[in-house]
C-alpha cells in the first residue's frame, strides 16, 4: 500500500502501451479487477465480470491504449491503464464473445472509452481521469464528435462525473450464474 502523503507528491507519466507490456498489463487488470470491485461485488460477480475483461490486443496493435506510471521507491510503477478504441467493439478483452474489430466512421460513429484499470493501491489520486482526459482528447483530434463505453458497476460513479450519460444497461448471465451487469454510456466530445 502506498502512503498518502508521499503518493500526492509523485508525478504520473504516460506513454503509449507496446506488445512487450502485455504481461504486466494483464497483472495490473487482475489486481484492479480482485481489489477494486470487491466493494460493489460479490466474488461471484466478480468472477462474471471477467468473461467481458481483458487484454485486448487490437487497442495496443491501433496505439490508443495508454500506461500510466510513476516512480515510486525508485522504480518504475505501472499504477493505470486504459485508452479510446477507433473500432466498434464496445467493451472486452481478445476473448469476449461478440467482438465487431471493424473500424468506427468518425463522420456517424462514436469512439469508445477502453479497458480502464487503475492498481488498488494507487486508487482516487486521478488516474481514471487521467486516462479519460487523453482518450477523449486523442479521439477528438481523430474527428470524433462523440464517445461511449461499456462501464462496470464499479466505473459508473466515475464515468458520470466525467459528464458520461447512461444510454442502455444490460444484465447477462455468465457461465457461473452470476448476473454480468455493463453499462453503456455515452458523451458528447465537441
Amino acid at each position: 500500500m502506498t502512503d498518502p502523503q508521499i503518493a500526492s507528491s509523485l508525478k504520473f507519466t504516460h506513454r503509449i502501451a507496446q506488445e512487450t507490456d502485455t504481461g504486466a498489463i494483464r497483472q495490473l487488470m487482475q489486481a484492479s479487477i480482485t481489489g477494486n470491485m470487491k466493494a460493489f461485488l460479490s466474488s461471484s460477480e466478480i468472477e462474471a465480470a471477467k468473461e467481458t475483461m481483458g487484454v485486448d490486443k487490437t487497442l495496443i496493435e491501433d496505439g490508443t491504449y495508454f500506461l500510466i506510471e510513476t516512480i515510486h521507491d525508485e522504480e518504475t510503477v505501472l499504477v493505470g491503464c486504459g485508452g479510446w478504441g477507433k473500432r466498434k467493439t464496445l467493451y472486452g478483452g481478445d476473448h469476449t464473445v461478440g467482438r465487431d474489430d471493424s473500424l468506427s466512421d468518425p463522420s456517424r460513429d462514436a469512439a469508445r472509452i477502453r479497458a480502464m484499470y487503475t492498481h488498488p493501491d494507487w486508487v482516487r489520486r486521478g488516474i481514471g481521469s487521467l486516462l479519460l482526459d487523453l482518450g477523449e482528447e486523442a479521439a477528438r483530434k481523430a474527428g470524433f464528435q462523440t464517445i461511449e463505453l461499456g462501464s462496470t458497476v464499479p466505473g459508473e460513479p466515475l464515468y458520470r462525473a466525467r459528464g458520461y450519460v447512461e444510454v442502455e444497461r444490460k444484465v447477462e448471465k455468465a457461465a457461473n450464474g452470476s448476473d454480468n451487469t455493463v453499462i453503456k454510456m455515452v458523451k458528447t466530445l465537441v
